[in-house]
């Protein structure tokens, strides 16, 4: 088949979303078909760049930013980005078919580019759902069901599900979402897991440790998005409480909306076992990995919506122990706990953050040991094998129906 793989950013930029688009598009091409990459991207001095990256067509469309500027620019910039996509890309659409598009959310815009590719097509389309907005905005606080944009949020939401021949949500939690909204009836839904590349090895050519004079320290990490979500200050508490342990340090790598204030924070109460970093590229980030001890997963106690933030793939990967603090009833829990791959608590309970931390910093063989039950977990549930299988199963005999539900 030849398929379409759409998505706000691509690689080389640091986000889980690219680095999974990657691998499914690796193994799309082992099985045989022809892959397509379309997406945005800020930095293009052009407006389209066409190129091919190991046997990989990839279509950059030049596009605002989407990371360290104020929401409302996002949303914005977000808004536009289909518009521009089928802008610079349109030709390239009508003289390339596809007989499947796959896109990610977020972004939640993606309805019109879709539509139109379908039209042009009669392909079928496979949406990869891992974020509920507005909904978790509004758990958050950061709308209410009076504000209009909430509303104009909600209709997108919406649209974009309806553009989709199947939805896969990230968690058995997620389908919930859709049964508490009395929408599971109108979509094709199905639980898809996060992937990465299972077939992996990795040696640290890294001098992170020597350079910053940590040679000694256990290094917990916290790698990803620095967003309201995630609520990164959860782990600033961490070490704040910490900060007489000399043992004992906290690496935080990313973007986000929220950078510059946790920057800021840092500094202002001088903790020195606590070290930000922007965000580095994803083989850099793999290097520095590598020589940390434990995976740091936050998300915020009020939000209602679950995920498996796609950072556990890389801890997984490299075989590193997760230490959680999470949102109540978060499908999280359950699977870490399951396979021993390392310990979540709810966010709230400092306490337990705390005690659950001291254990994996004093205990190296538990490190070891939930690191590398860490890895089964990878191998059994987030392969990029069976994620691309479960994608193509629903279109291998050819799939060209639409949704029937209008606008």
């Amino acid at each position: 088949m030849r398929i379409f793989l759409l998505l706000d950013r691509y690689l080389p930029h640091p986000l889980s979303s690219a680095n999974m688009f990657h691998d499914l598009a690796g193994e799309l091409l082992r099985l045989g078909h022809q892959v397509t990459i379309i997406t945005g991207e800020p930095n293009l001095t052009t407006d389209i760049n066409i190129s091919k990256e190991n046997d990989i067509k990839i279509i950059r469309v030049r596009s605002g930013n989407l990371k360290q500027i104020s929401r409302i620019v996002r949303a914005i910039n977000e808004i536009q980005l289909p518009r521009l996509i089928w802008k610079y890309a349109h030709k390239f659409f009508e003289q390339n078919s596809c007989d499947l598009v796959i896109y990610y959310s977020p972004t939640i815009f993606w309805s019109s580019l879709v539509r139109k590719i379908k039209a042009v097509n009669k392909c079928g389309s496979y949406l990869v759902l891992r974020d509920l907005f507005p909904q978790w905005a509004l758990d958050a606080g950061l709308l209410r069901q009076s504000n209009p944009i909430y509303w104009y949020f909600k209709w997108n939401e919406l649209k974009l599900y309806r553009s989709a021949d199947i939805i896969g949500v990230q968690s058995p939690a997620n389908l919930n979402y859709f049964l508490k909204s009395s929408l599971e009836k109108k979509y094709n839904l199905e639980v898809l897991f996060n992937w990465t590349n299972t077939h992996f090895q990795y040696e640290s050519s890294s001098k992170f440790r020597s350079q910053f004079g940590l040679q000694d320290k256990v290094i917990f990490i916290y790698g990803g998005n620095f967003g309201i979500a995630q609520d990164v200050d959860n782990i600033l508490r961490l070490a704040m409480s910490v900060r007489s342990e000399k043992k004992i340090f906290f690496l935080l790598i990313g973007e986000g909306s929220e950078y510059d204030r946790i920057e800021r924070t840092i500094k202002q109460n001088n903790l020195q076992n606590i070290k930000i970093l922007t965000a580095v590229s994803h083989d850099e980030y793999l290097k520095i990995l590598t020589e940390c001890d434990v995976g740091l997963i936050t998300l915020r106690k009020d939000l209602k919506t679950q995920n498996f933030p796609g950072k556990m793939l890389g801890y997984m990967q490299l075989k590193k122990p997760m230490l959680a603090s999470i949102n109540p009833g978060n499908d999280f829990s359950q699977i870490v706990h399951q396979y021993n791959a390392g310990i979540a608590c709810e966010n709230g309970d400092d306490e337990s953050f705390r005690k659950h931390m001291l254990e994996l910093a004093r205990d190296q063989e538990l490190r070891h040991q939930m690191g590398m039950n860490a890895y089964k977990l990878l191998h059994d549930k987030f392969s990029v094998t069976s994620a691309a299988q479960q994608i193509l199963k629903h279109f291998s005999k050819g799939y060209s129906s639409y949704n029937k539900i209008e606008d």
